[in-house]
């Protein structure tokens, strides 16, 4: 069988069971594949059911139909070259919970004019350089302790660590590539434990931010080409490369790796890419790749 369809949803409120497994597979058989047996990749948690379909999207689509209300993510995913060599994540709102830019905002008491602007952006209804410039102006004469402050306020995703502990463990090389800023980028690459990072700039003077950022400003573009780039240096192909992002920006990346997943993404992303992350947290990304709980690898 070339295709699996794993389920996953989250590991501190388990929602699959056998009942709702037969009836998954009861509605690939009704779409026209072939499933197989369960094979349960952490209890309650996360299974896989390898089948044949001729139509993968058509599968993929039956079995998210047969879950609706139910707190599960289905994806549906090649059998072969499952465990990927190389993973490029973003950052805001995936590695962390928070946008670290509206968290500035916050902190300078201008986030009423900069959360909005990022909400648009992430949706891809505006420009993203044109938003970065726009927010970063308003943080202006800002105080650089407002970055040490709202890196000790950062909330980490949960399964951020175990997913690259483990992916590192098995040889893979992890990157974070964010839009957003390297003083932050920097530390939370360390913390969760990544073997490099990439960010745009904020530009300091005297110990205060000057509302400009260092060009060329790190974008959508700049992400794809930074997972060819690293991928060529390994010697791998991209179909040996994960991606995982939010928001429209993370598009290009997602579309160009492998396995690239919207991860609890902005509409026009999940719009973009098949494969997506609503329910579960980071290491539903393990289970992808056909991980199971046993093999996770503690931070």
């Amino acid at each position: 069988m070339d295709l699996v369809l794993t389920l996953t949803t989250a590991p501190d409120h388990p929602a699959l069971d056998d009942a709702l497994t037969r009836h998954v597979r009861n509605a690939l058989a009704i779409a026209g594949g072939t499933p197989g047996a369960v094979d349960w990749l952490a209890p309650g948690v996360a299974c896989d059911i390898a089948f044949a379909a001729a139509d993968a999207k058509a599968a993929q689509a039956a079995a998210r139909l047969s879950l609706a209300g139910q707190p599960v993510d289905a994806n549906v995913v090649p059998a072969l070259g499952r465990r990927k060599r190389l993973l490029v994540a973003d950052m805001d709102a995936t590695i962390v919970e928070a946008e670290t830019l509206d968290e500035l905002a916050a902190l300078a008491g201008v986030a009423d004019r900069v959360v909005p602007i990022t909400e648009r952006a992430m949706r891809g209804e505006i420009n993203f350089r044109e938003a970065v410039v726009e927010r970063v102006a308003l943080l202006e004469g800002q105080p650089r302790s407002i970055i040490d402050r709202a890196l000790a306020d950062l909330r980490y995703t949960p399964g951020g660590r175990t997913l690259v502990a483990t992916m590192r463990a098995n040889g893979a090389y992890c990157a974070l590539v964010s839009g957003g800023f390297d003083a932050f980028t920097g530390p939370v690459a360390a913390a969760v434990g990544f073997d490099r990072s990439e960010g745009n700039h904020l530009i300091e003077a005297e110990g205060r931010l000057t509302g400009r950022v260092r060009e060329p400003i790190l974008g959508k573009d700049a992400k794809r080409a930074l997972l060819i780039e690293m991928a060529e240096a390994r010697g791998i192909g991209l179909d040996a490369t994960v991606t995982v992002g939010d928001g429209a920006n993370d598009i290009p990346m997602l579309q160009a790796a492998g396995l690239g997943v919207g991860f609890r993404a902005k509409p026009l992303v999940r719009e973009s890419v098949p494969v997506s992350i609503a329910h579960g947290d980071l290491t539903a990304l393990l289970y992808l790749q056909g991980y199971r709980a046993a093999e996770f690898v503690a931070a």
